[in-house]
């Protein structure tokens, strides 16, 4: 396993500043679970001086996970550092990773510094953060804009001040696989270091996230920067799954090894798609249902012939082959437990209850419960954990017809209060979305985005309902799977509003 790429995965970081997305510290410790079972060698957990939550974040995912090395972000600055050593303390094995652009764009209209003050900030705060941690990496932000004599020098004095790790990221999916290997090749050979590990770390701007990364390996990069889904900035990040199965069919071409266990990228690449609530599009390589489904008649013929006619892998290689579970109504504690436990899927003993309170009702209306079903139950019970503590929804009920106008009614308790109101709307979930809005005094919201995906088949299946809504500015969201479809959209309307009135009450930051 001499020469392996190590995957270095920033879906908590760079993947959660995605447009939308907000995960809650028991989010994070979720992913990061479902990461350390992908068998990722470094977690970058978060930034912990950007905010308290990102710092309890990372604080929790380093006293907690085994497996991978977790990693903290920070400017190249004393606060930064300092705060990011603090998160890790606890951290059996961490990393300290430092940035600076080096960009004359970047340097002179965001840093407002000239290129010897860029290296002299270089070589001292990578030396304090050496003080806190062995295991140092230092990015270039916005290399690929960056003059290469320039970028040598500042990885010489990076190298020199204690780090063994040098990034250079295509901060603005700028570059293309030519000049990106070209690159990566000078570097190589500026600094020949075989102790000193190049990786990449692409963005998606114009779509070469992967092709870009794919280079780098190939100049001779042997870390890669990416995220489950390509979650992340704008366009997001070189997606996790594409690179890794690129590594893994094509290994003639690569010829590198690396330590991702594929058959857990579907159920990872499911995990972050609900708990952020960016659903995976059909059509996305690897994870989109689509991805394994052959409709024509062409290409049935041959798969019956001989599946690798039309499939360069099988979808059990990446986890899409989930087994049936014999779960219902009659199903006892200890077999749950079991299948949670073969699944990956950890809970604490009251969490248990809850889950099996929700499989038996479920089992009144399916007699088959599957995996599909049992992982939907748990992401919500456990893995998402944001239901409302100041509030609580009591009753609700909607009418509609092709006779009627849709209109609904909820009642909700507000501490020590009931209140009840009812709206009207286009749909049932406007005026679901009325009635809440009205019984918890919300006048400047808007209900922004809607999404229903099922989970699994048949009349009684379960589906997860996903909201997105703006107001008092902050855009929020909600998610909750039932096989009632209505239920789910008042859980998931409940929720989020719910946290926005928080917010007016002064009851959360």
């Amino acid at each position: 396993m001499a020469d392996t790429v190590r995957i270095f995965d920033t879906t908590l970081r760079d993947g959660e500043q995605s447009p939308g997305v907000a995960l809650t510290a028991q989010e994070k410790l979720a992913i990061a679970e479902q990461l350390a079972r992908l068998g990722v060698d470094y977690l970058e957990a978060g930034f912990p001086q950007a905010s308290e939550g990102d710092f309890d974040a990372v604080s929790r995912i380093a006293s907690s996970i085994q497996g991978p090395s977790i990693v903290a972000l920070a400017r190249c600055n004393r606060q930064d550092i300092e705060r990011a050593a603090q998160a890790l303390e606890k951290a059996q094995n961490a990393r300290i990773h430092v940035f600076i652009a080096t960009s004359p764009i970047h340097m002179q209209a965001k840093l407002r510094m000239s290129p010897e003050e860029v290296l002299e900030r270089i070589d001292a705060m990578v030396r304090l953060a050496k003080s806190y941690r062995d295991d140092v990496e230092f990015s270039c932000e916005d290399a690929t804009r960056s003059h290469h004599d320039f970028l040598i020098r500042a990885g010489r004095i990076a190298v020199a001040a204690g780090a063994s790790t040098l990034n250079f990221p295509d901060t603005v999916g700028y570059t293309s696989p030519r000049e990106y290997f070209q690159l990566i090749t000078a570097m190589r050979e500026a600094i020949p270091d075989p102790d000193v590990i190049l990786s990449v770390h692409c963005h998606d701007d114009l779509g070469m996230a992967v092709a870009n990364t794919l280079a780098g390996i190939e100049a001779g990069c042997r870390q890669v920067e990416v995220a489950v889904n390509g979650i992340g900035e704008r366009a997001g990040n070189a997606s996790l799954e594409e690179v890794v199965m690129n590594l893994t069919a094509r290994q003639d071409q690569y010829q590198v090894q690396h330590h991702i266990k594929t058959q857990e990228i579907y159920r990872a690449s499911q995990l972050v798609s609900k708990l952020t609530g960016m659903t995976v599009q059909p059509n996305k390589a690897i994870v989109g249902k689509n991805a394994f489904r052959h409709e024509s008649g062409i290409h049935q013929d041959g798969m019956l012939k001989d599946r690798s006619t039309y499939e360069i892998m099988t979808p059990e290689t990446v986890g899409w082959g989930l087994s049936r579970l014999v779960l219902g109504k009659h199903s006892g504690r200890h077999a749950l437990r079991q299948r949670l436990e073969e699944l990956g899927l950890t809970a604490t003993s009251q969490q248990i209850d809850q889950i099996q309170a929700r499989i038996k009702e479920l089992g009144e209306l399916k007699s088959d419960i599957n995996d599909q079903d049992l992982e939907a139950v748990w992401q919500e019970e456990v893995g998402q954990m944001r239901r409302s503590r100041h509030t609580e929804l009591v009753a609700w009920q909607v009418s509609t017809g092709s006779q009627n106008h849709p209109v609904a009614y909820v009642k909700v308790r507000v501490g020590q209060e009931t209140r009840e109101d009812s709206g009207s709307g286009d749909g049932p979930v406007h005026a679901l979305f009325q009635a809440f809005s009205r019984a918890l005094a919300l006048n400047h919201v808007e209900l922004t985005a809607y999404h229903l995906s099922p989970i699994s088949p048949g009349e009684a299946g379960l589906a997860t309902v996903q909201v997105e809504i703006n107001g008092y500015d902050c855009e929020t969201r909600g998610q909750a799977s039932d096989s009632d479809v209505m239920k789910a959209t008042a859980i998931a309307l409940h929720e989020a509003l719910s946290y926005l009135y928080e917010r007016t009450q002064n009851v959360v930051a």
